[in-house]
């Protein structure tokens, strides 16, 4: 056991070195990494200020004995926010990019926490780190070292810390990424490595390129199949797993080459999952199923198949398709099917829905419309899935039930809000709806 005394005495050693010698350095660096490990106070700042950096980054740009120890020290050292800029500082992160080329998964793992950290929160230095071509090189890390689970968590963290950045995506884009995070979501067993998962997937997904190469590689199925494999439990963690899992199908179903894949003629893996949603006991499976079959709707032919499917039966409290035969109610045109009456809606987004008068009072009771505000209303919500709520609002309105609801709920500071977001699609969505909310019944 290491105390302050020792660690004094180890850095002033260290920092009189002439020569990077590993016997003259490795027991005061034993000492360090001592001390470090144990999580003493102070110690990192203590290593940070006694001028030893420079001799670290030193001993780093050549591969040595010392080098994996080195790697260690640093990325323990680097737990402590304070010592961050010190290091970038002293070169510490230019010297440990090229380690990431090399084949010892140890040293790998040391220098992925050492970067990670240091860069943690430093979009600079994050910038700096995709320039230098370090997004390729984790995915291929992740890719040879499929199943050293310590490793790929330390490159899906990094992903997860740069996936918003633009550069990120366009760096991504030619490395076949998509098939390195389906492999690693099939083998991700705690809730821990799903949900950085998930959320590394929901930034890169705003990319339209990567949407379609993420549905192309089974990213939906994958998805799909993780859900069925956590319903029916009650665990909290399965349970925010399904929830983020489902509203990204959700989104990768906005673009229309990606929709039919996943419709896949009426036979597809996602779109039938998408059908037992909506009789799930998961509200939230429900709503996503909801603005799933939204999505889905968007073509014609694949509302023929829904309606073939029973899409309107099943539905229960969620949403149902127009019916071709059509009637003339109160000025509206509306649908019969199986002798009930439809009021239907064609949304911006050209989704054409019809609600029976006997759902509307589900709806209500379903807490529909709050959900959905909730999720206009969340500042860390995918544009995706914004989109897709209004969709459904804007299906909704056309019912004077519903509309009086949505008053009382002042739907429309919410949507003020959004009428001014930065998505063109939204804002323009928000703005249709208002519209409908204007007018007088």
């Amino acid at each position: 056991m290491a105390d302050m005394d020792s660690l004094t005495e180890a850095l002033s050693a260290i920092s009189v070195s002439t020569e990077l010698v590993e016997q003259e350095l490795k027991p005061h660096l034993d000492t360090l990494l001592a001390v470090l490990l144990e999580k003493r106070k102070g110690a990192a700042e203590e290593i940070a200020s006694s001028g030893i950096l420079p001799i670290l980054a030193q001993s780093l740009r050549v591969k040595s004995p010392l080098t994996n120890q080195v790697a260690l020290v640093v990325a323990e050292m680097a737990r402590e926010a304070a010592v961050r800029d010190p290091c970038i500082d002293a070169g510490l992160v230019t010297v440990l990019v090229p380690l990431l080329n090399s084949a010892d998964e140890e040293l790998l793992l040391h220098t992925g926490r050492a970067i990670g950290r240091i860069c943690f929160d430093n979009t600079a230095q994050q910038d700096q780190l995709v320039q230098c071509g370090v997004i390729p090189r984790l995915v291929a890390i992740m890719r040879e070292n499929l199943e050293n689970d310590p490793l790929v968590n330390v490159c899906l963290l990094a992903l997860c810390n740069l996936a918003d950045m633009d550069t990120t995506r366009e760096a991504l884009v030619e490395v076949g990424v998509a098939e390195v995070l389906t492999a690693q979501l099939k083998r991700a067993t705690d809730a821990e490595r799903r949900h950085i998962i998930l959320e590394v997937l929901g930034s890169l997904g705003e990319s339209d390129v990567l949407k379609l190469q993420f549905v192309e590689s089974g990213v939906p199925e994958a998805l799909s199949e993780m859900i069925r494999g956590l319903q029916g439990g009650s665990d909290p963690h399965d349970l925010c797993s399904i929830k983020i899992a489902s509203n990204l199908i959700v989104s990768l179903l906005l673009g229309d080459e990606s929709m039919q894949k996943c419709f896949g003629e009426g036979t597809g893996v996602v779109y039938r999952d998408v059908l037992s949603w909506l009789q799930s006991s998961n509200t939230q499976l429900q709503l996503s199923g909801a603005l799933a079959i939204a999505n889905f709707a968007r073509n014609a032919s694949n509302k023929v198949r829904m309606l073939e499917d029973g899409v309107i039966e099943k539905s229960g409290p969620c949403c149902a398709l127009t019916c071709p035969s059509a009637v003339q109610t109160a000025g509206h045109p509306a649908h019969v099917v199986d002798g009930q009456v439809y009021t239907p809606c064609v949304c911006a987004c050209d989704m054409s829905f019809c609600f029976p008068a006997s759902m509307q009072e589900s709806f209500r009771e379903a807490e529909l419309l709050p959900t959905l505000q909730k999720m206009l209303d969340d500042p860390v919500g995918t544009v995706e899935f914004k989109f897709s709520a209004l969709g459904l609002i804007c299906s909704l309105a056309n019912s004077s039930l519903m509309k009086e609801e949505m008053e009382s709920l002042n739907l429309k500071e919410t949507l003020n809000k959004l009428s001014g977001h930065s998505s063109t699609n939204v804002a323009t969505q928000a703005d249709t709806v208002l519209a409908m909310l204007s007018e007088t019944s």
